[in-house]
């Protein structure tokens, strides 16, 4: 899925949510573990109830790591289920060496190798360039670098100083010259939202992966008026809030109507903010 594309669902559907399918076999209704694959019947029902209110999915890889082999095919049951229409990313946090970044990107972009084709896929910066371009050389493929996190501790090293510069700023400014918007976005977590402001003048154009909003406290207004571009420019992640809403035979109908929630909020700041 392309840049334009991406826009255009955003625009059509009135929203710019992204699911996250944090999937926890712990954490799933009980009356699913009878199932031949709980995780992926799980999967199935909350984007089957989700997907009119979104345009993206999320998986986090770790959640299917955990289950070993079986954990592997719920993810890639899952990936085969996710319409076409709805951009997917694997929230794995990869980055290493080149060659093994190579690796990790036939793993999400190689169907014809792992049996997955993810959109994009959430790449740590820290090992740079080398670690990073292996990704971008899937077509039509994207990476989600991370620049700003949300978790408590991202301040021990993301807003380290260097020439009168957070490292984070530092992440942003570089690795433009890696790929361009149509390529490259950035995760800025929603409880950062008075960084965004800074944010976008360093990346007017970049879409931003907004984790955090939801049962982690961010706020989605002040995210929409401070990230918001003229496409709009943000996909924000809610996870645990809308697969977790419901823990019975109704989770999905619970799921569906947190997720409903959530769009009408967004279309109101798509009006306000986004100039279309």
């Amino acid at each position: 899925m392309n840049y334009k594309e991406l826009f255009q669902q955003i625009v059509k559907k009135k929203t710019y949510l992204c699911v996250g399918l944090d999937t926890d076999i712990r954490k799933i209704p009980a009356h699913l573990l009878k199932t031949e694959d709980p995780i992926f019947e799980f999967n199935k029902q909350i984007i089957d109830a989700t997907a009119d209110f979104c345009v993206s999915y999320k998986p986090n890889i770790a959640f299917y790591e955990a289950l070993g082999p079986k954990g592997w095919e719920s993810l890639q049951k899952t990936v085969d289920y996710i319409p076409k229409s709805h951009f997917s990313i694997a929230d794995a946090k990869r980055g290493d060496i080149g060659n093994t970044s190579g690796l990790y990107a036939r793993t999400f972009f190689d169907a014809s190798s792992s049996g997955l084709d993810f959109d994009s896929v959430t790449v740590a910066p820290y090992m740079g360039s080398d670690s990073v371009k292996p990704f971008l050389e899937f077509e039509n493929k994207w990476v989600i670098l991370l620049a700003l996190t949300s978790n408590p501790g991202s301040s021990d090293f993301q807003r380290l100083r260097s020439d009168d510069l957070n490292l984070y700023e530092h992440v942003l400014r570089t690795s433009q010259t890696w790929a361009g918007p149509d390529r490259m976005m950035y995760v800025v977590g929603a409880t950062q939202a008075s960084e965004f402001e800074k944010i976008r003048t360093i990346v007017p154009e970049h879409f931003l992966l907004v984790p955090g909003v939801g049962a982690q406290g961010g706020n989605l207004e002040e995210v929409s008026r401070f990230g918001m571009n003229p496409h709009c420019g943000l996909l924000v992640n809610a996870s645990r809030s809308i697969i977790y809403a419901g823990n019975g035979h109704d989770f999905a109908e619970k799921a569906k109507q947190e997720a409903s929630a959530l769009q009408k909020e967004m279309e109101i700041y798509l009006d306000k903010y986004c100039t279309i």
